[in-house]
């Protein structure tokens, strides 16, 4: 078989240490491999990196094992080529599973072509996806402490949950921090309600009728300290995610024109209502970016039980919680109708699936254009099937032996 990289290295990587091959032409005939194994403290990637530039290695090669591989591509992609391999892709080795075994055949297997490379995307958009995958997870803890507090208070028998819309909104934050400094008149308690909610005063008084104790206050207090920590983190990373996204300024502006991926635009990190409409969460826009970098957004079906295939999991969490808001919407517009029809025909999860997908590749087509993104109309999808409708009852009526003549109604 024809050799294509003459000198090449196969790397099997592991948390605590590499297993490199180098394979370089023989001093006669035929191809020559070298083995060594190195720890991951970055002294050793150093002499790793040496090593492989003392035998003229040009590209090297490794499986994306966890997170482990990173500090390996960081140390070789300035002096070398370094291609990414999905373990999936590669054939599994014949005979007893070393690490030896598994870097000579990555070797193998490179010197010949037969590896296809994962995308890896530039340093700064390694970095700005790290900061929107935080905040995923930030996101996460969040909504396991508000679960945490929301089942101690149906211990005490508090249902504030059945009346308020969240236990982290103004209102609702306040009456708990009242019921923890020991406050127990549920009357006081309703009166604190805020704007909207304090048409909910007498279901709120009944509400905060309970059995909440020192016990429950003190578990109240432990959770929600734990919730301001998580959303002060949420509030310092927006504000260093946004500096991040200078270099992108234009193109998060065109996401940004994408209604699933409108910023905030004056409500606070947790999500606020403006009049008019639900605010989607800003992230959206940077988490397309920090995908796969501004210009190489690429579009394909997304995964799992709901109808996907296996795809980016942070980035599909955040175009389904866009698509989510989008059914949330007052003003009508085209992805809204869309979740709306789908919603009824297939069911929430897969209706949000399908606009997360539009809302997807609608940014691929956004930003390969570089124009804003102009908004089908509420009423697209409707005319799009009365017109196809139309079109099958003509077609019916001519092979049937008549000559249809349409003529719109005024």
């Amino acid at each position: 078989m024809e050799v294509l990289y003459d000198r090449v290295a196969g790397l099997d990587v592991g948390k605590a240490s590499v297993t490199v091959c180098v394979r370089t032409p023989g001093a006669r005939r035929g191809r020559h491999g070298e083995t060594r194994t190195f720890k991951t403290t970055t002294g050793s990637l150093g002499v790793m990196r040496d090593w492989l530039l003392e035998h003229g290695v040009t590209i090297a090669a490794m499986e994306s094992t966890s997170t482990c591989w990173k500090p390996i591509l960081y140390s070789l992609e300035e002096v070398m080529e370094v291609w990414l391999l999905n373990a999936a892709h590669m054939k599994a080795v014949p005979g007893r599973k070393t690490d030896v075994r598994d870097a000579e055949w990555i070797a193998q297997l490179l010197e010949h072509g037969l590896l296809k490379p994962s995308f890896v995307p530039p340093l700064q958009i390694r970095r700005l996806r790290m900061m929107t995958r935080n905040r995923v997870q930030l996101q996460g803890d969040r909504t396991r402490e508000t679960v945490r507090l929301e089942l101690m208070l149906e211990d005490a028998s508090i249902k504030l949950s059945t009346v308020a819309s969240s236990l982290t909104t103004v209102s609702a934050r306040a009456m708990l921090g009242a019921m923890v400094d020991g406050e127990t008149d549920a009357r006081v308690l309703a009166e604190m309600a805020k704007c909207r909610m304090r048409r909910k005063i007498p279901d709120l008084a009944q509400a905060l009728e309970g059995h909440f104790d020192a016990h429950h206050a003190q578990l109240a207090r432990s959770i929600l300290d734990r919730l301001d920590r998580v959303e002060r983190a949420m509030v310092e990373l927006d504000a260093v995610t946004e500096s991040a996204c200078v270099p992108w300024a234009h193109e998060l502006e065109l996401l940004q024109t994408i209604l699933g991926c409108r910023g905030p635009g004056g409500a606070d990190h947790r999500g606020g209502h403006r009049r008019g409409h639900v605010e989607v969460p800003h992230r959206a826009a940077p988490g397309v970016v920090g995908r796969s970098g501004a210009g190489d957004v690429r579009v394909g079906r997304q995964a799992d039980t709901a109808g996907r295939r296996r795809g980016n999991k942070w980035l599909s969490a955040m175009l389904v919680e866009a698509a989510g808001s989008m059914g949330r919407m007052r003003e009508k517009n085209y992805l809204a109708v869309q979740h709306a029809l789908l919603t009824r025909r297939r069911g929430m999860s897969r209706a949000q699936v399908a606009v997360a997908h539009s809302i997807l590749t609608t940014s691929y087509h956004v930003l390969k254009r570089d124009e804003p993104y102009r908004d089908l109309g509420p009423d697209w999808l409707a005319k799009r099937n009365q017109e196809a409708h139309t079109r099958r009852l003509v077609a019916q009526l001519e092979k049937l032996g008549h000559r249809v003549v349409i003529d719109p109604a005024a």
